[in-house]
């Protein structure tokens, strides 16, 4: 290809970039000013307040709280953190954020660019993908268009737009540097990087394309020394665009499943020994009984290619996928069995229709306090059995001073082992007297007996 054709796309960047956007911006002289002027005030920064209990070793000490008389209940301790936020409807007064951001907060304010100071309310948080939505009450504020993530590429200019170290709005500029990162401790992650620098205080910032669209909320970054390395990540829009209109629908987000797990990456060899040509696709390692995958026929050792048109990259893609339908949602898939390729249909189900929160009459009492769900392609890894897992347990529950513990995962009960909801309901209903629970925890498998 002739060089000059090569660096076409190139040049013509920058002679937008360079074009004068105002009458008082020299000819030649690049600029993003006048993006940033109409951008700028849909980022605010907030800053929490939360209680937090003191870590102090001697406070749980029964004689040294006996022998100066300190009162049995938790010492606490008030906590300030700051982030950034998004305005993304100016007339309902609609901020987006980090979860991380808000979570445990018993105040949140808001400071807007002309330097008012707003409370603001938590609408609803989703933990999973790290999203909050808060809601503020103010005129005259500007909200920033959501643009489609889909449509980034590597190599894209983005400007990122946060309060880092709390020293006030701060603008950054870099370029999409990978697309789809994952594996940074979320449940749903599909990560744009970027090098654009993220600072703490940036979390929940705006990633903005230079038409002046949100394409990503600055979430995370890796880094040896907590500030900027270059090495940023942002939700894409088009995830927060989903857990907004679910937030604001039903006030929590409800996922679709299908019933799989999984998790494992196809390498070389385990591509080559089911005759595929590469290692792109998501390895099925089972199927839960009775699920929307069982019905549609999926199976164990299947590799689902393509969903709904889609390439899939690998069990972390097809996951994100699942969790942006809609139950009812159609999912056509491409899968790879027998050494040659057929098509399924599966219906997609609800997240957490089998969900189950102990303490009513389905469950032995002293397990009130927590809520199991069953394994499959929302919380699954690689080398987990098929069991019950422990999505949530309140503190000083039952559950909890039993102690059970989020992620936790139940093999068995009475020697039986659990393989669905209904087993476990059977195996440890209000009716047994007596439970023998094994558990898994990590890599360490154990058992709790419950009486």
């Amino acid at each position: 290809m002739n060089p000059i054709r090569r660096l076409a796309p190139l040049l013509a960047l920058i002679l937008v970039l360079a074009a004068p956007a105002r009458a008082d911006i020299p000819a030649g002289q690049t600029t993003l000013a006048p993006m940033l002027k109409t951008v700028m005030p849909a980022v605010v920064n907030i800053s929490v307040t939360s209680k937090v209990e003191m870590q102090n070793p001697l406070l749980q000490d029964p004689f040294f709280r006996r022998f100066f008389d300190v009162p049995d209940e938790p010492q606490e301790r008030e906590a300030m953190a700051i982030g950034s936020g998004v305005i993304v409807d100016a007339a309902k007064g609609y901020v987006i954020t980090n979860h991380h951001v808000v979570d445990g907060a018993d105040s949140i304010k808001v400071r807007l660019t002309d330097d008012r100071i707003v409370d603001a309310k938590l609408i609803g948080s989703d933990p999973d993908s790290d999203l909050a939505v808060l809601q503020i009450k103010a005129d005259g504020i500007k909200a920033l268009p959501l643009g489609d993530s889909e449509k980034l590429e590597i190599g894209d200019f983005v400007v990122a737009i946060g309060n880092p170290f709390g020293i006030g709005q701060t603008v950054t500029s870099g370029i999409v540097s990978a697309l789809g990162r994952s594996g940074l401790g979320n449940k749903y992650e599909d990560f744009i990087q970027t090098d654009a620098s993220i600072n703490p205080g940036n979390s929940g910032g705006a990633l903005v394309s230079l038409k002046g669209e949100l394409i990503g909320i600055n979430s995370q970054i890796v880094s040896r020394t907590g500030t900027s390395a270059g090495i940023g990540f942002a939700i894409p829009s088009n995830q927060v665009r989903f857990v907004l209109g679910e937030i604001l629908g039903h006030g929590s987000v409800e996922r679709g499943r299908i019933g799989i797990q999984g998790q494992q990456n196809l390498s070389p060899d385990l591509a080559k020994s089911f005759g595929l040509p590469n290692t792109r696709g998501a390895l099925i390692a089972d199927v839960v009984p009775d699920s929307p995958a069982d019905k549609a026929g999926l199976k164990e050792g299947d590799v689902i290619l393509e969903a709904n048109g889609h390439e899939v990259r690998d069990f972390n893609n097809l996951r994100n996928l699942i969790g942006l339908l809609k139950v009812g949602d159609k999912l056509d898939f491409k899968v790879w069995r027998d050494g040659k390729p057929r098509n399924l249909t599966v219906i997609v189900g609800k997240d957490t229709d089998q969900a189950t929160t102990a303490g009513g009459l389905s469950l032995h009492p002293k397990l009130a306090g927590a809520t199991f769900v069953p394994m499959d392609e929302s919380n699954s890894g690689a080398k987990q059995p098929r069991g019950i897992l422990v999505k949530a347990v309140q503190p000083r529950s039952p559950a909890a001073k039993l102690g059970f513990k989020p992620n936790d995962v139940i093999l068995g009960v009475n020697r039986q082992r659990v393989q669905t909801m209904k087993d476990f309901e059977k195996l440890a209903g209000a009716d047994q007297r007596e439970l023998l629970i094994q558990m898994r925890r990590g890599p360490q498998v154990f058992f709790i007996v419950v009486q």
